[in-house]
């Protein structure tokens, strides 16, 4: 990477920006790892984001920073970086997600981070400031990770119905209504080592790009504690619109089905995380619970309300890189 002279009040302003993505990421994708644990009334909605924000956070002992170098050196071109395209990114990101959260629409923040570094990057140089490979990495996983979901969602049911076949539903309802507390904190693990690990990736590329850490060396702690505590406040203040949409709206979930659920979203993040792919939360627990709901019966599904989370989700990238595309323009002129 190009080193680039900026002032340490730029610096920090961005990075203070990134840090506002990270809790705008937390404050949506909240819904997605509570949603089925408060819907099933298996927890309180003030205890389930507690218990999520918590495990947010441990993930930072469980997950390497694969995700975070992934997003900082494999999607655009690092000679393109410099502050105007971080400004770009992030403000793109933000503005898209404030939009879709006010609407109770569970979009992806991930997807509109990475819009918003193809925006602002494209803005900048043209379609020659992206890396081919990374970018079909991505997308890929942007159509894999709901059908994978959704996969093992019903596959984790299937499963489920089969060694309970002989259990009655009042004593299976007691059983996974327990089980339930542990595989919705495994979700909120994942959930905290993949999202977190995106504003790391940002954050690294500004300080690599201005010259405050250079290119072999690691991501400073304080940077990803920050970025663990940004993601874990904004799960406290969890986006209550989104939890309705992903908890009853799509489907009627039972503690069985929210245990399936949350245990197919778990086991995805933890082995995307692992592999470096930046995959989307949202994406991956919808896939999950339409799943579920479709084992029992293709009608239990509300395909109306999953088909305008798709359109949503079809939407981000192009109209998060527009906004990103627009947020470099005016950051040209403004930083």
């Amino acid at each position: 990477m190009h080193t680039l002279q900026i002032s340490l009040y730029t610096l920090v302003f961005l990075i203070v920006l990134a840090l506002l993505f990270g809790f705008m990421n937390g404050f949506n994708d909240a819904a997605n790892a509570i949603a089925t644990v408060v819907s099933t009334g298996v927890l309180k909605p003030q205890q389930a984001v507690a218990m999520a924000a918590m495990f947010n956070f441990v993930a930072i002992l469980v997950f390497q920073l694969q995700v975070a170098s992934t997003v900082g050196k494999d999607i655009i071109d690092p000679a393109v970086v410099d502050h105007y395209v971080v400004f770009g990114a992030l403000v793109g990101a933000i503005a898209w997600s404030l939009v879709t959260s006010y609407q109770g629409i569970p979009s992806s923040s991930s997807h509109a981070l990475i819009g918003g570094l193809i925006g602002a990057a494209v803005a900048k140089d043209g379609i020659g400031s992206l890396i081919g490979s990374g970018l079909v990495n991505f997308i890929a996983f942007v159509v894999l990770s709901p059908l994978l979901g959704l996969l093992v969602g019903s596959l984790m049911m299937l499963l489920v119905s089969w060694v309970c076949v002989r259990s009655t539903p009042r004593r299976a309802d007691k059983w996974f209504r327990r089980l339930q507390l542990g595989s919705a904190a495994m979700y909120s693990l994942g959930h905290g080592g993949n999202d977190a690990q995106k504003t790391m990736g940002i954050i690294w590329m500004l300080l690599i790009t201005s010259g405050y850490s250079g290119s072999n060396e690691t991501l400073p702690a304080w940077a990803v504690i920050s970025c663990y505590c940004a993601i874990s406040f904004g799960t406290l203040f969890g986006g209550w619109r989104i939890v309705k949409t992903m908890g009853q709206r799509i489907t009627k979930l039972k503690p069985v089905g929210g245990f399936c659920a949350e245990s197919g979203g778990a086991i995805m993040l933890f082995v995307t995380t692992a592999m470096g792919i930046p995959i989307s939360t949202t994406h991956t627990i919808t896939g999950a619970i339409v799943g579920v709901g479709s084992v029992k019966k293709m009608s239990a599904v509300r395909w109306g309300v999953a088909g305008n989370i798709v359109w949503t989700w079809v939407l981000t990238i192009p109209a998060s890189a527009f906004m990103a595309a627009m947020a470099w323009w005016i950051g040209t002129r403004l930083l």
